[in-house]
């Protein structure tokens, strides 16, 4: 007997769910850092190019696959490769998978980071100094702490199903997100500084669009932000009906995914010049100190400078990281949980209890290990696993599916000269263009 899949209710809720699966850390903490670092307006101008060249047909492959196979995506890719090579399939889809564990992995300490950083000013607030000052300092313990109290929370949604647990939380949530970042944009854009740090964000230098670092690290942060390649977008693409319109519900994706990456922007690069301003030692050779670290360590001392608002503006401000790391973990513990409920024909509550345990495991090694480890999970998902996914992904669509290009036999049955169009664009350019990137990326950088 086949079990009947749960399934999103409704296009907002699929839109909300998938935006707040792509909406996480790599927006609002990742995106900020690398394009302060890598010439601001010039970074964002070639992250735009880049998302809408690749990472934009990288979600609507994954999304497309998972929506027509209806399966989880281990599954979805076996199917689809059929008539090819339906092992290789299988196979790519455990990769992913397990991309999906190693992105949980690291991505739920830095999670456990803005948790932690939300109750400090709370504790400042209550005069407990101490409590504070252990919950905003970097250390092995806080990490042991938190790390796990996250992962409840993620596995406390996704145990609860799609409509009732991922749907629900994502239309809460969601709003939620966007209101407190409008809020603290207002802010911060306020402050003495903040002019200057708004300025190297929007005035692009084209002197260095086409430099190879900037070309790298943008790549790199469009598929970390756009939440492609782990199969996360493919097992909600699979919970919608057939009969939507893929290429509608992607561009919504994508345009909300942008805009809340552009609006971090706009409140981290002048919060930092703010805290210049302040007196507070931010960039040496251009560059942050500390990088990634940075807001953990100048922008609370810059709120806490404020006096009482600061505090209560500090707590916003990590509350809104953590909501954001939340959105997106639960997209990616969903993979693996799909596969076990699906393939192993293990309970939903069972299965998310499984994942979190792996992932908890996985984090709690990283965490023994973390100058070793964390960078380099990081690394290898980034820039080998999802460009190399998405690769996959695109000569599924375009070569391998129904003996051919799946868009182009579509387009035959419906007389669509834009099907066509995107058909040949995904079978042709990305293929050859996302090679060449990684090549560059994996191999020779």
């Amino acid at each position: 007997m086949t079990l009947k899949r749960d399934s999103f209710h409704s296009r907002l809720g699929f839109v909300l769910a998938a935006a707040g699966s792509a909406i996480g850390l790599g927006n609002i903490w990742a995106f900020p850092t690398q394009a302060a670092n890598n010439g601001g307006g010039a970074f964002l101008f070639v992250y735009l190019i880049v998302t809408l060249l690749f990472a934009l047909p990288a979600l609507y492959a994954e999304i497309y696959i998972g929506n027509q196979a209806q399966k989880n995506p281990v599954r979805a890719l076996q199917d689809v490769c059929k008539d090819s090579i339906p092992t290789f399939g299988k196979y790519a889809g455990i990769i992913g998978l397990g991309g999906a564990i190693l992105m949980l992995s690291f991505y739920t300490i830095v999670a456990g980071w803005m948790l932690a950083n939300a109750l400090a000013p709370l504790a400042q607030l209550f005069s407990l100094s101490d409590i504070s000052q252990w919950l905003s300092t970097s250390s092995t313990a806080r990490n042991l702490v938190f790390t796990p109290i996250f992962s409840l929370l993620g596995a406390a949604i996704i145990h609860q199903g799609i409509n009732s647990g991922i749907e629900k939380w994502s239309t809460r949530l969601m709003p939620l997100l966007f209101i407190m970042l409008v809020g603290l944009i207002v802010y911060i854009l306020q402050q003495p500084g903040a002019m200057q740090g708004l300025e190297v964000y929007l005035i692009p230098d084209f002197t260095q669009v086409m430099e190879p670092s900037l070309i790298v690290s943008a790549m790199g942060q469009a598929f970390f932000s756009m939440s492609v390649g782990v199969g996360g977008m493919m097992v909600y693409g699979s919970y919608m009906k057939k009969d939507q319109d893929i290429g509608k519900l992607v561009f919504s994706i994508a345009s909300v995914d942008m805009l809340i990456a552009f609006m971090a922007g706009l409140l981290i690069i002048p919060a930092l010049f703010v805290a210049q301003h302040a007196g507070f030692e931010v960039f040496s050779d251009e560059k942050l100190i500390g990088e990634g670290q940075l807001i953990f360590s100048i922008l609370p001392q810059l709120f806490s400078s404020m006096g009482t608002i600061g505090l209560v503006v500090s707590f916003a401000f990590f509350s809104l990281l953590s909501i954001a790391a939340l959105t997106s973990t639960i997209s990616s513990i969903e993979v693996p949980v799909s596969y076990l409920v699906e393939e192993k024909s293990k309970s939903r509550i069972s299965a998310t209890w499984i994942v979190s345990l792996v992932v908890l495991s996985a984090s709690l090694l990283i965490i023994a290990f973390f100058d070793t480890l964390f960078g380099l999970v990081i690394q290898v998902l980034t820039t080998i696993i999802q460009p190399l996914s998405c690769l996959f992904y695109f000569i599924v669509v375009g070569w391998l599916w129904k003996r051919g290009n799946k868009l182009a036999n579509m387009n035959t049955e419906n007389n669509s000269t834009s099907l066509k169009i995107w058909g040949n664009y995904l079978r042709y350019c990305c293929p050859v263009l996302l090679t060449i990137v990684f090549v560059n990326v994996a191999i020779l950088n």
